[in-house]
C-alpha cells in the first residue's frame, strides 16, 4: 500500500496494531511487513509507514484473518449434558451462566446444543461472527459421535449420505463412517458430519434409519476442535483458532457483497 492508498496522518502504525493483538512482536511483524505477508483490505502492504485504523480495516497475516479489537474474546466449551444451551433459562434448568459467570465480559453461544447433547459450544461476544457461524446457508461443519442403538451397516450409513426424507423436507449427512459395530452388538459408535442447523437433526436422522440416539457428543465445529477439553471446562481459543473462524466469516461477507 504506497502513495495515496496509506494513511500517513490518521489510523496507528500497522506493527503496532498487530503486535497488540497478539501476532507477534512489533520487531517480528516489521518483517512480516517487508516480505509481504500481511494484506489490509485485500491488498498487500509493503510500507513500514502504514497506518491502519483498527475499527474499520481488515487486516491478514498469510491469509489468515487478524481480530484487532482486542474486546472481542472466544471461548471453546465442553457443555455437559444436562445443561441447556441459553444463557438464562426461563424454566430454571442449568443453562450456561455457571460456565461464563466468572467472565469479565458478556458472551453468547453461537447455535445451540439440545439439553440431552454435550460437546463443542463456542462462546463469543462478537455478533458478526456468530452470525456467519450459526447461520445455515453459510455451510459451517459440526461433527458428532453418535452412540445408536441396534448394529449400523454400512449400507444404513450410505442411506443417511443419500439423503432421506423427514417431515421437514430432505436431509443428507455430509460425511459419516462406522467407528464400531460388531457382532451382534445391541449398540454402534457413527461419525456423522452435516451443515444442517435443523433442530435436533443428528437425532432425527439417526432415529428415522432405525437407530435412535443413546448418546449425542459434538466433536468438531467448524475448523473448532475439543479435543482433550473436558465436561464442564471453559477455555479461550488460541490465536491460530480464531484467525481460523475470522477468515471464514470475512469470506462469507465478500460472498454477499459479491452476491448483491
Amino acid at each position: 500500500m504506497t502513495g495515496s492508498e496509506e494513511k500517513p496522518t490518521g489510523g496507528e502504525r500497522l506493527q503496532k496494531v498487530l503486535a497488540a493483538a497478539g501476532v507477534a512482536s512489533r520487531r517480528v511483524v516489521e518483517q512480516y511487513i517487508v516480505e509481504g505477508r500481511i494484506e489490509v483490505n485485500g491488498r498487500i502492504v509493503t510500507e513500514l509507514g502504514s497506518r491502519v485504523d483498527p475499527e474499520t480495516d481488515r487486516v491478514s497475516v498469510d491469509g489468515v484473518a487478524v481480530q484487532l479489537d482486542t474486546a472481542k474474546r472466544y471461548y471453546m466449551l465442553n457443555k455437559p449434558t444436562g445443561v441447556v444451551s441459553t444463557m438464562r433459562d426461563e424454566q430454571g434448568r442449568p443453562d450456561l451462566r455457571r460456565f461464563t459467570s466468572s467472565l469479565e465480559e458478556r458472551v453468547y453461544n453461537v447455535g445451540r446444543l439440545d439439553a440431552e447433547t454435550s460437546g463443542l459450544l463456542l462462546l463469543t461476544n462478537d455478533g458478526e461472527l456468530a452470525h456467519v457461524l450459526a447461520h445455515p446457508s453459510f455451510g459451517v461443519e459440526k461433527t458428532y459421535i453418535a452412540k445408536v442403538q441396534g448394529r449400523m451397516t454400512p449400507q444404513t450409513l450410505q442411506r443417511l449420505k443419500q439423503g432421506i426424507e423427514l417431515e421437514d423436507g430432505p436431509i443428507a449427512i455430509d460425511r459419516g463412517r462406522l467407528l464400531q459395530a460388531k457382532g451382534d452388538a445391541s449398540h454402534s459408535l457413527v461419525e456423522v458430519t452435516l451443515h444442517s442447523g435443523r433442530n435436533r437433526i443428528v437425532r432425527r436422522m439417526l432415529d428415522a434409519v432405525g437407530h435412535p440416539v443413546v448418546e449425542l457428543v459434538r466433536r468438531q465445529f467448524g475448523p473448532l476442535h475439543l479435543g482433550t477439553l473436558r465436561s464442564g471446562e471453559l477455555r479461550e481459543l488460541t490465536k491460530i483458532e480464531r484467525g481460523q473462524l475470522l477468515t471464514i466469516s470475512r469470506a462469507a461477507e465478500a460472498g454477499r457483497k459479491e452476491g448483491r
